[in-house]
């Protein structure tokens, strides 16, 4: 039976990532890389789509798990009849022959265990051929090789590997799983125990760069943990999530593949790294964006893959029966080819924020800037998909015209404030052409609210970035009247829906049925109740978020209230980066304003 997406934790090793399920099980394991096939896709069918599991051969009397201090090993406690056992479950961060270990210990008494390890190459469809190799048991399909090594006896049983065995008092019985190519020399066999304290150490150290101190430093902690889970360390880019095709309600059509690096993840993910003291990684991250945007600058995509890959081709696989009989199950994604007008402006406020933070780009990097802005210029005015990717006709979406006039804005400042060379009195002009279009087109004066298109009636929570970014100041009457319609048309049980869906919201992204409430819009919306002086209500609201993370700190894309379950890929990096950006918000001592200023342009909010 397939556990709730919140029963999941993850493990990870700065290449690829696993969940583990509170039952000892790993349902989901991609090797070498978040975007090759699982070996583990159980999360996305039954049992025999393969996983790991782990755990007593009994009854269970209760379960409790914790990460080891600010780390990302694992360890799930199981309390029996017949006394305790521990499973420390965790991945070797290293950039050759990536791993699971798995250290089984015993706490008290004597626990009956049992092992199996079902591995499905390609998502479940290919069944690898079985071998021993000296100790260790060889799994091969095509390209691909797993090897399991572990001292304790196992066999083959109905096309899996098991193992019935059991742990005193005392006891450390490991196992691990390593991935390589089947043509290449099998991989050294490495001390599990040893890899254990190495990759502790490995993530006590990067812990203790963290320089937040706030009240909520260890939500903030994990967030930054779980962003750097989602880092493919070889190149800097970070993952929107592990997983592919959650749904964002249960049974549904919404399952979509979130394995990729999204640009518009990009200020906010470097804004955050940059607040808690990860220059490096901050670094690493812009570096990325450069490359993946240095091939054709003005045919700039929503999303690449982790090293910066452009073909990012939709598939569905028809034989997983999806989580919970959601299909279809999806890899890659389509909406990689739609036209994104904001991801311009995103892309330029990064690098601004960069330059704002003191890690300004290679003075190269300026003609890359140059060439997105010049395409802009004569394509601003174009309708678009949106920041939600919808799959129904292109709009003049408010958000994507705001997001032009942030590219803009970045442009102005860039020449203005940091001594770029560029047409800044053209680029000032059409930046204030955006803004008396968006002012005019976009606001409802009978509700006093901005829309979610030109002309349109229906509200949409990214209008909650306007101040953010920027365009208007919080308490402009326009915005605190955008607030106060969202707080009545767009909360669910005090949860923010990112537009209506279901009957009404067919037509906005032509797809039926519903979903969940954005988490992260909740947290924009607890930042605009800062900004405009509900200090307490952006407390309570940031309160009941925290309260929807799991057990290990950890939080999908979105929340259903009705169910009271975790919706959506998981974890989810748009939901842990805005947290880390709201706990800042409203720390005591207030926000740094070197890494947390809103860009208020008065000027223009006055003027239009």
């Amino acid at each position: 039976m397939t556990l709730p997406i919140e029963d999941y934790a993850i493990i990870a090793d700065t290449q690829t990532a696993a969940l583990v399920g509170r039952d000892g099980s790993i349902d989901w394991l991609c090797l070498p890389r978040f975007d090759s096939g699982a070996c583990f896709a159980a999360l996305l069918g039954d049992q025999g789509n393969g996983h790991w599991r782990i755990a007593p051969a009994g009854g269970v009397r209760r379960v409790r798990r914790r990460y080891q201090g600010d780390t990302l090993v694992l360890e799930t406690t199981f309390e029996t009849e017949d006394g305790t056992v521990r499973v420390v479950d965790f991945m070797v961060p290293r950039l050759a022959d990536p791993d699971v270990v798995r250290v089984v210990e015993g706490v008290r008494g004597r626990v009956p265990m049992r092992m199996e390890l079902r591995i499905r190459f390609d998502y479940g469809r290919l069944t690898p051929w079985v071998r021993r190799v000296g100790d260790a048991l060889l799994a091969i399909s095509g390209p691909e090789a797993l090897l399991l090594r572990t001292p304790v006896s196992h066999l083959g049983e109905d096309r899996a590997t098991v193992a019935d065995f059991a742990v005193a008092e005392g006891d450390r019985l490991p196992f691990s799983l390593t991935w390589n190519l089947s043509h290449q020399k099998l991989p050294d066999a490495r001390d599990p125990l040893r890899a254990l304290a190495d990759s502790r150490a490995y993530w006590e150290e990067w812990a203790g760069q963290c320089t937040y101190r706030g009240q909520w430093r260890d939500a903030v902690m994990r967030s930054l943990l779980t962003l750097k889970a989602l880092t493919y360390q070889p190149s800097g880019g970070i993952v929107a999530a592990a997983t592919t095709s959650l749904p964002e309600a249960i049974g549904g059509v919404r399952n979509w593949d979130y394995r990729f690096c999204w640009l518009r993840d990009a200020t906010m993910t470097l804004t955050s790294l940059m607040a808690a003291g990860y220059e490096q990684e901050a670094r690493d991250w812009r570096e990325w964006l450069l490359r993946a945007m240095a091939g054709d600058p003005p045919a700039l995509q929503i999303m690449y893959g982790p090293a910066g890959e452009a073909r990012l081709p939709e598939l569905e696989l028809e034989w997983l029966a999806g989580y919970e009989g959601s299909k279809p199950v999806r890899t890659g994604n389509a909406a990689v080819t739609q036209f994104q007008l904001d991801v311009y402006g995103e892309v330029m406020d990064t690098l601004h924020k960069a330059r704002e933070l003191g890690i300004e780009a290679h003075p190269s990097a300026w003609a890359l800037q140059r060439a997105l802005l010049e395409f802009l210029e004569g394509n601003w005015q174009r309708p678009d998909e949106g920041i939600w990717e919808v799959r129904g006709p292109r709009r003049h979406f408010t958000h994507s015209k705001v997001l032009a006039w942030v590219a803009m804005d970045r442009a102005v400042k860039a020449v203005t404030e940091h001594g770029h060379e560029g047409p800044v009195g053209r680029w000032r002009q059409v930046r204030d052409e955006i803004h008396r279009e968006v002012c005019a087109n976009a606001y409802d004066p009978d509700r006093n609210t901005f829309t979610q298109s030109y002309g349109s009636r229906e509200l949409d929570a990214s209008l909650l970035l306007m101040p953010l970014v920027g365009f208007l100041p919080p308490g402009d009457p326009r915005m605190v009247g955008t607030v106060e319609a969202i707080e009545r048309e767009l909360l669910e049980d005090g949860f923010v829906l990112r537009y209506p869906t279901g009957p009404a919201g067919e037509a906005v992204d032509g797809l039926p049925g519903r979903e969940g409430a954005f988490l992260a819009c909740t947290f924009w919306l607890a930042d605009n109740y800062a900004l405009i002086g509900r200090g307490p209500d952006a407390r309570r609201l940031f309160q009941r978020l925290l309260e929807l993370r799991n057990d290990v700190g950890l939080l999908a894309e979105e929340y259903d209230p009705a169910s009271r379950r975790q919706l959506g890929n998981f974890p989810q990096a748009f939901s842990h980066v805005p947290l880390i950006n709201t706990a800042m918000h409203l720390a005591e001592a207030g926000p740094d304003p070197r890494y947390l200023r809103f860009e208020n342009e008065s000027e223009d909010a006055a003027r239009h």
